[in-house]
């Protein structure tokens, strides 16, 4: 018997990577949605960093979290991996910026963040000191930490594959200054020659058959999901617990096009579990709870540096709080304007106060609130505490003038106030309120307690100690309305010590008049209701072009 060989060509239809990437480029025809040489490329593949909050005064216990940003592709899902078995089982939230990439491995992704039961919310991190992409920074060496930096909902993007990516999430958030974007399916199909050796044996026939060469022979793409596609993805969202209608909207958006989601529909969709931001997840004061949440970690101040985490010194018994932090300025107050699509070009606006009540506190309000004359503005405070007698007549001024007030922090955008390099347009800065980064502590709840309406969020933070001029506290608390149960709590607290008051323990001492947060008179919504409210403004459809962040 004699055992010889043939060789023979097959063509064969093999099914390649499903992608989804609209108008973008991948490199390999494989991974294309579209061939001309025109289209733009994703970018940067996705890259996992984890990063501790810069946040002033967090130290020297501070939030971390993981930041995914880049275009996701097949290899992506095991530098994930890899990232999480280097944490060593801690569980941190994962901030993601993407275009999108591919299907295949954004499934595996939020399979992962389910397995590992975290969190994910749509974001850009900001870093300060060593970038991901620089060689040999020494820069935060001894640090406790590689890298570190501040993340922020502003221009984030999740388009395309990225939102099965968030699906896997246990908490998922994504802010109304993030945006998230789908579309249809593009599958390309590629055709490959293939050449076999194939060993036969005169009797018993065939023994192996083997690949010995393999040929492009061309390629071609369709741009609608097949009902096995479609199968699977229905599949993969109800495992998740989120609803088909995102689906539906990735059917009926062409792939050349992204249809981007609406916060409200995907809250209906349990796309996401709230409206929050990505503040929600990296917050500082998410590290000053009883016990602090899982992302929050210790890093003790270094050997020599008995400073580095200093806190300000109480003031004594019976006189106002005036210490000062070193890593607080004064109060200043601005003027702020959201930015929004689904706001523009009638935005709400408010008066941003944050920093260190001081004896000014009072006169620089008042100047800023005689630059608006009549209109009653919101005011948006932060603010650690401070002067005892600036928070009482700051109080007083705010309920003359008839305002509002909730404790949130201000994000700005493009434009710091405090940049010498930055000129507000018109006075009126751009910025969005942060309910989770909000604080209020010491004196400033006199200050809160001067507003007509009153919030703190249920992710804001108001903390009371004593802070001395019982009578006079007393007095005016009970011209504010606000109950003695205020009272009562500050003063079973040292002033070395602070007590943080609970949504509803704040409700019923009468110190806030409801359980919203700052988006009752921020969110860029409130200006569609009817009547609307006078801290909305409309500007021209000019002005708004010009000044709008391109969409992506």
């Amino acid at each position: 018997m004699v055992s010889w060989h043939r060789l023979n060509g097959q063509a064969w239809w093999m099914l390649g990577v499903i992608c989804l990437a609209s108008f973008l480029v991948m490199g390999h025809a494989a991974f294309a949605a579209n061939t001309e040489k025109s289209a733009p490329d994703l970018g940067p593949t996705m890259r996992f960093v984890v990063v501790r909050s810069s946040a002033p005064g967090c130290e020297p216990t501070c939030p971390e979290w993981i930041s995914a940003e880049g275009s996701i592709e097949a290899g992506t899902p095991a530098l994930f991996k890899r990232t999480l078995k280097g944490l060593g089982g801690r569980k941190l939230p994962v901030v993601v910026d993407s275009p999108g990439g591919n299907v295949e491995a954004a499934l595996a992704l939020g399979r992962l963040l389910r397995k590992n039961k975290l969190d994910i919310a749509v974001g850009k991190t900001r870093f300060t000191g060593c970038q991901p992409d620089a060689k040999d920074c020494k820069e935060n060496d001894g640090k406790g930490a590689r890298y570190f930096g501040n993340a922020y909902a502003s221009g984030a993007i999740c388009n395309s594959a990225c939102p099965l990516m968030v699906a896997g999430g246990i908490r998922r958030v994504v802010g109304h200054w993030a945006h998230l974007g789908v579309h249809q399916i593009t599958t390309t199909y590629i055709r490959t020659k293939l050449q076999y050796r194939t060993t036969y044996r005169v009797v018993r026939g065939i023994l192996s058959k083997k690949i010995v060469g393999r040929k492009n022979a061309g390629s071609y793409k369709t741009y609608e999901m097949s009902k096995s596609v479609e199968k699977r993805l229905a599949a993969y969202l109800n495992e998740m617990g989120v609803g088909l209608a995102v689906l539906e909207t990735m059917k009926n958006t062409p792939a050349s096009s992204i249809q981007q989601l609406a916060p409200y529909d995907m809250l209906q969709a349990k796309l996401v579990t709230s409206l929050d931001a990505v503040d929600l997840l990296t917050a500082p004061t998410l590290c000053n709870t009883d016990p602090v949440v899982a992302n929050c970690r210790e890093i003790p101040a270094p050997a020599g540096d008995v400073m580095a985490y200093a806190k300000s010194a109480p003031a004594a018994p019976g006189e106002p709080e005036t210490a000062q932090r070193a890593d607080v300025g004064d109060m200043r107050f601005v003027l702020v304007r959201g930015r929004s699509f689904l706001c523009d070009p009638n935005c709400p606006e408010w008066i941003s106060a944050e920093g260190m009540i001081s004896a000014q506190t009072p006169e620089r309000l008042r100047q800023l609130l005689d630059t608006i004359g009549d209109r009653r503005l919101p005011v948006v405070i932060n603010s650690p505490g401070g002067h005892v007698l600036g928070a009482l007549a700051a109080g007083r001024l705010i309920r003359e003038r008839k305002l509002d007030v909730a404790v949130a922090r201000t994000d700005f955008i493009g434009c710091e106030p405090d940049k010498a390099d930055c000129a507000a347009k018109d006075g009126v800065y751009v910025g969005l309120t942060i309910d989770a980064s909000g604080a209020c502590g010491a004196a400033c709840p006199i200050m809160l307690a001067g507003g007509v309406r009153r919030l703190v969020g249920p992710r804001a933070q108001l903390t009371v100690h004593s802070i001395g001029l019982e009578q006079r506290v007393k007095t005016y608390l009970r011209d504010m309305a606000v109950g003695p149960g205020l009272l009562a709590a500050m003063q079973s607290v040292p002033a070395s010590r602070h007590r943080q008051l609970e949504p509803e323990r704040m409700l019923k001492i009468g110190l806030t008049t409801g359980l919203g947060s700052a988006d009752e008179f921020t969110g860029p919504t409130i200006c569609k209701s009817e009547p609307m409210p006078e801290n909305c403004r409309v500007v021209s459809t000019s002005e708004v072009q010009a000044e709008a962040p391109v969409k992506l």
